[in-house]
């Protein structure tokens, strides 16, 4: 993608936060400062809640990662973290059918209840 400087920094999902560089790709916090130091990384301060960050461009991490690491090591840590949100997920799904299983039961034994209560009653 061929952006100007300028418009970079207004599109979605082309910079991130320095913490997002270590999450997403393991950087740490020392390799992001060294990199913007030495002028292979652009920044921007940013604030949330008082908190300053560092607004970094992706395109120039992914380049610092496979001069650095190797182009293989961008494609494990991208199957990585796919793998640990599918499992994360998966979780979710889980906790989520374990209290819908349990609701089931309460209103299948209510059900079973009424049922009971009617049927007593249309003997009597």
């Amino acid at each position: 993608m061929d952006f100007d400087n300028k418009n970079i920094w207004t599109i979605k999902g082309a910079t991130l936060s320095d913490k997002s560089v270590k999450d997403e790709y393991g950087l740490t916090q020392d390799e992001i400062v060294l990199a913007i130091n030495t002028g292979k990384f652009q920044y921007r301060i940013n604030y949330i809640f008082e908190n300053p960050y560092f607004k970094l461009i992706r395109t120039e991490i992914k380049q610092y990662i496979s001069e650095k690491y190797g182009d293989k090591y961008l494609q494990k840590h991208k199957l990585k973290t796919e793998l640990e949100q599918i499992n994360k997920n998966l979780r979710t799904i889980k906790n989520q059918t374990k209290t819908l299983e349990k609701r089931k039961n309460e209103l299948q034994i209510h059900l079973n209840n009424l049922e009971m209560q009617s049927n007593s009653k249309s003997k009597v």
